[in-house]
């Protein structure tokens, strides 16, 4: 195969694949002796019957577009690499008259991954974020623990906000029990905004045993039209009233959820917690910030297939979310009654930006010729082996060693990003 570029201009590239009549030939053997089994040949046996008993009952073409397919996506990837593309879209081809016997041409046309040169990402201004933690930073979170070794207690008292009630309930609009609007001993904490506007505070003050009516009016945008601003009245019944139990903060607590014997010690050690997270945050928002001002300074082309392609793989991630949830993409649009094309539309600009980002970035990354050594590439697979609990062997495995230029270039465009924040002015 002989591979020759014709013209590159902006982003799209035409360039010729010519295959001599042996390579053709050769081709279409191998199509043959694949699909031989599949023809029917009266006086031969099944898979016996000679190629050109074959080409005669179903024509002599019969195996040239498996024997051109075979061809050209053998060869289309080192013709790629021999003439330096890289493409981003999949290619348009013409195809020559095709004969038997004789060679052909393809001609390509692909758009290819725009050149682009970054300016002033060095040296940007941001402005620093702290990360001091204060003693109130460290007694909330010494509080927010001690909510979550918590306890529910049922009491003998009027319930309050943030109390949990369980209630049974029937739904009416007028004189009509509605669909889904019943429910048996159903927790509901008051002032969660769980149920609807209303509902909540209207069950303040009930006790244990007590039956309330509680009325309320169903908002216009509700997901059931049926009942989008109506009134209804909820029977309700009270079975419990619990409060939130609160640990009281102490030498005591402390031993018991953690192998400290002192709230000082406690203290001391949720301080260097909150620092090291803190810095983290701290660090990761100016290196956002850095990316922002190179992203606002730096006009560059961006593929609309590359953009399209990003809210495919958002769409994807989002369906895998909602399916995690037992919801799928298509139920999902229903619901809000959105179609597909909606959706795209809404993430467009969100994906144009990631697109435009991860380009220049890149970008930096090339221009600065960072490169990645096997140590690295060893790290980076041990860290995600242990974020998916799997052995590194297998991690390899699943991935592929042809795919590990992938894990190479985020390792390139991590290099990226923290040359552009340690260069950065922080003020």
């Amino acid at each position: 195969m002989k591979s020759t570029l014709i013209s590159k201009e902006n982003n799209d590239a035409k360039f010729t694949m010519e295959f001599t009549p042996e390579e053709f030939e050769n081709a279409i053997i191998n199509v043959y002796k694949a699909q031989k089994d599949r023809f029917s040949v009266d006086g031969f046996r099944k898979g016996k019957a000679p190629r050109s008993i074959i080409e005669k009952k179903y024509g002599e073409g019969v195996f040239f577009e498996d024997a051109i397919n075979n061809l050209f996506s053998a060869n289309y990837p080192s013709a790629l690499d021999e003439l330096e593309l890289n493409v981003i879209d999949s290619p348009r081809a013409e195809f020559s008259q095709i004969k038997k016997g004789e060679g052909f041409t393809v001609t390509i046309t692909v758009e290819c991954y725009p050149e682009i040169e970054v300016k002033d990402y060095k040296g940007v201004e941001i402005e620093a974020v702290s990360s001091e933690v204060t003693d109130e930073d460290v007694e909330n979170e010494l509080k927010a623990r001690a909510r979550r070794n918590s306890r529910m207690v049922t009491v003998d008292r009027p319930a309050k906000e943030g109390d949990t009630v369980l209630i049974d309930y029937e739904g009416w609009v007028g004189d009509q029990q509605f669909e889904g609007g019943t429910a048996e001993r159903q927790p509901l904490k008051l002032g969660s905004g769980t149920f609807i506007p209303g509902f909540e505070e209207q069950l303040i003050g009930v006790s244990t045993g007590e039956d309330k009516d509680v009325k309320v009016t169903f908002p216009e945008d509700y997901h059931a039209e049926d009942l989008a601003g109506k009134e209804a009245v909820f029977k309700c019944k009270v079975h419990e009233v619990k409060e939130e139990e609160v640990p009281e903060i102490n030498d005591e607590f402390v031993k018991d959820v953690s192998e400290f014997d002192t709230l000082d010690e406690y203290k001391a050690d949720i301080r260097k917690e909150l620092e090291k997270s803190k810095a983290s945050r701290a660090e990761n928002a100016m290196k956002n910030k850095v990316i922002e001002k190179v992203f606002e300074a730096n006009d560059i082309d961006v593929p609309d297939v590359m953009v399209e392609s990003e809210i495919d793989n958002m769409i994807s991630e989002f369906d895998q979310q909602l399916r995690s949830q037992g919801l799928d993409l298509n139920t999902y649009m229903q619901y809000l009654g959105k179609d597909p094309k909606e959706m795209r539309d809404e993430l467009k600009d969100e994906a144009f930006k990631k697109t435009k980002t991860r380009m220049i970035v890149s970008a930096v990354a090339e221009q600065e010729d960072f490169q990645v050594t096997e140590e690295e590439v060893n790290a980076e697979l041990e860290r995600m082996a242990k974020q998916y609990g799997l052995e590194v062997d297998k991690l390899r495995e699943i991935i592929g060693e042809a795919n590990l230029s992938m894990i190479e270039g985020d390792i390139k465009v991590r290099k990226a990003v923290d040359m552009m924040y340690d260069s950065a002015v922080k003020k």
